[in-house]
């Protein structure tokens, strides 16, 4: 019986072997170019300069929205967010809306990255924000526990009163009240914890953590020390309080890092780095007055269709499963394709019936294009610019207005209008030779510009016909 049972638990360590640990960082409105490595001249990052030269770096990288919930959504579920009927940031629901925000949540009927992967036998935690329903921490609606994490440290939203000693952390349903420290730090405190706990007690058992700062958003606050190296170079105290923070954030990323090492495991864990927009406008609303993120040289914010929105940062890195590392990699990828990625790595299949938007992205480790069924598409209904469709095609760019009004959520009072609308104004970029989108090739192509029309038509359809509408 003994030399039974030691047969099974070496089989168990064996088919665990071979499966890679995942963790997926996300930052909070990081602009394109507010990272040392990719380009910012004063913002210090020497962890993830370390490593996207360990690992790859992504120039051509997507979140899955312009604005946050709807990207987490999206991230989480290998989903376009408005097949989920998450289309804009998720306010609280504590007072019911004319137009049903009130409910939105991601729903139980949603399958999440830690739903497949506790499938294949791994562990599974979040550590920071959540942000994926209106009613935190309530019964009324789906939590973490319910998207598949085993353990959850988390915030509704931003962290409170701001980044410095945060009172609305919930820790697997009971509040943990008022802490002490900067909250990307504290949300990698917890991180190592778990890991180290999971580690010392199943070593053998593969991992996902999601680790969701909410630093560069707003309310920002620093660390004094940090942004006093600052000052020198910022226009001002606020910008340096900005430089800081991403600064701080970074040592955040190093401290995860440092612990995957000494825990070594590092070696067969990916590990992805990212954010879920871009960057906020700099006083955009009153709030916003530290909002000293970039996107140079994309065109565009947070909020926008242009690439501002939702080009972002992306970095790899995995040294047992990525062979030249130090790579600039411009082969596009999406956030979209890391539940499809993340199984494939894990050994299980995605279910037939389940609607993806994303791809397996394995082949830009090595440099090659990730192969698309379909292009990527976003319909942002409450775009500041004002043009809600967008498409990525390859080496193309389309952007298109909707004779519609701005909205930040489909429901049974505004379904008949919007299913109505009619796509117009199509702009095309040639994006692989214009990053800043500043020559519209629309009528030196009529050729490419009607069959992006085409394209972005039947897509758009699609996508609207399996958009999921509140209140029915």
């Amino acid at each position: 019986m003994k030399i039974l049972l030691c047969f099974v638990l070496l089989s168990f360590s064996a088919f665990n072997a071979e499966k890679p640990n995942i963790v997926v960082i996300l930052c909070d409105d990081l602009g394109y170019g507010d990272l040392e490595c990719y380009g910012h001249p004063h913002i210090k990052t020497p962890h993830l300069n370390k490593m996207a030269e360990e690992g790859i770096l992504l120039t051509d990288f997507y979140s899955t929205a312009p604005v946050c919930s709807p990207s987490r959504v999206g991230l989480l579920t290998g989903r376009n967010p408005n097949r989920a009927g998450v289309y804009d940031w998720i306010p609280p629901g504590n007072k019911p809306k004319s137009d049903l925000r009130d409910q939105v949540h991601m729903r139980k009927g949603e399958i999440t990255i830690p739903m497949m992967l506790k499938k294949a036998g791994y562990a599974t935690a979040v550590s920071g924000k959540w942000h994926c329903n209106s009613k935190f921490n309530s019964s009324d609606q789906p939590q973490p526990v319910d998207a598949g994490f085993d353990h959850w440290f988390a915030t509704h939203n931003n962290a409170a009163p701001s980044h410095a000693n945060p009172k609305n952390f919930v820790r697997n349903g009971k509040d943990v009240g008022a802490l002490e420290g900067y909250s990307c730090q504290l949300v990698a405190d917890e991180a190592v914890e778990w890991l180290t706990k999971h580690t010392a007690e199943n070593k053998d058992q593969p991992f996902f953590l999601y680790m969701a700062f909410h630093e560069p958003h707003e309310p920002i606050a620093s660390p004094e020390e940090i942004v006093k190296t600052y000052e020198g170079v910022a226009k001002n105290k606020k910008e340096a309080t900005y430089y800081a923070n991403v600064d701080n954030m970074d040592q955040a990323v190093g401290k995860l890092m440092a612990a995957l090492k000494k825990l070594d495991i590092d070696e067969n864990t990916l590990v992805v780095f990212s954010s879920d927009n871009g960057p906020e406008t700099l006083n955009r609303y009153s709030k916003a007055s530290y909002s000293y993120g970039i996107a140079n040289p994309l065109r565009g914010m947070k909020l926008w269709t242009t690439e501002a929105g939702f080009r972002v940062c992306g970095i790899v890195r995995w040294p047992k499963g990525i062979k030249n590392a130090g790579q600039v990699v411009k082969h596009p990828v999406s956030a979209l394709d890391f539940l499809p990625t993340f199984c494939k790595l894990a050994g299980i299949e995605t279910p037939a019936d389940l609607e993806l938007d994303g791809a397996d992205f394995t082949p830009a480790l090595d440099n090659n294009a990730v192969e698309r069924k379909k292009p990527l598409v976003w319909a942002f209904y409450n775009a500041l610019n004002g043009q809600q469709l967008a498409m990525r095609d390859g080496e193309w760019k389309a952007i298109a207005k909707l004779d519609l009004k701005k909205f930040p959520n489909l429901h049974k009072g505004n379904e008949e209008a919007v299913k109505a609308a009619k796509i117009t104004n199509i702009e095309i970029y040639r994006i692989t030779e214009d990053i800043a989108e500043e020559k519209n090739l629309a009528a030196k192509y009529p050729e490419k510009l009607l069959e992006l029309k085409k394209k972005l038509e039947v897509e758009y359809q699609a996508l609207l016909k399996g958009s999921h509408v509140w209140g029915k």
